[in-house]
């Protein structure tokens, strides 16, 4: 067996695994959380929002730089290099619980944008203040497998593509010298 075939059948079984613990009662939670990440909005809106202000005005130039490098990877080379088709369309007893996707599956761009912000953000913000994001970050990338639109390695790929991301904009926004 290749390694492409093996990491198809590990993805689709952890996925069908994933879906096995859905409950009805969780499934509005994750359906709100996995909206959060649609389009990148949560993440461009505190980036506005920190741009307002002129204590974090490099924390929000650092997120917006982010969240663009994140997207030119996600969106405009890897998702058509890669031309994944979402796991709806390809296992069998999936079930979709949101509309379906218009674009390829690997990476998540979901993940990716979270991650982006969240690794941009880190050195211009409260420890607490991250970490709450972090979490937040981490909720919207387990979303994508709850709902069904992702498999684990397209989350896993979005996750370090956004980390990745981030970590250029640091490059570029460094914080005020007093925080570093």
């Amino acid at each position: 067996m290749d390694f492409l075939t093996y990491l198809w059948q590990l993805d689709s079984s952890l996925l069908l695994w994933f879906q096995s613990l859905r409950q009805e009662w969780m499934t509005p939670f994750w359906k709100f959380i996995t909206s959060l990440g649609d389009a990148g909005w949560f993440w461009i809106v505190l980036a506005l929002l920190l741009l307002c202000f002129r204590r974090t005005r490099r924390a929000g130039l650092a997120a917006f730089i982010a969240l663009a490098v994140g997207a030119l990877i996600t969106n405009i080379i890897c998702k058509p290099a890669f031309a994944r088709v979402r796991p709806y369309e390809a296992i069998d007893g999936l079930i979709l619980l949101v509309e379906k996707q218009k674009d390829f599956s690997f990476p998540s761009g979901h993940s990716c944008a979270s991650f982006a912000a969240v690794t941009a953000l880190r050195r211009h913000l409260p420890r607490q203040a991250v970490a709450g994001l972090l979490i937040l970050a981490t909720l919207i990338a387990v979303s994508r497998l709850y709902v069904g639109v992702h498999y684990p390695s397209d989350v896993l790929g979005g996750i370090f593509i956004g980390a990745f991301a981030g970590w250029i904009a640091g490059k570029i926004i460094r914080p005020p010298s007093s925080l570093s």
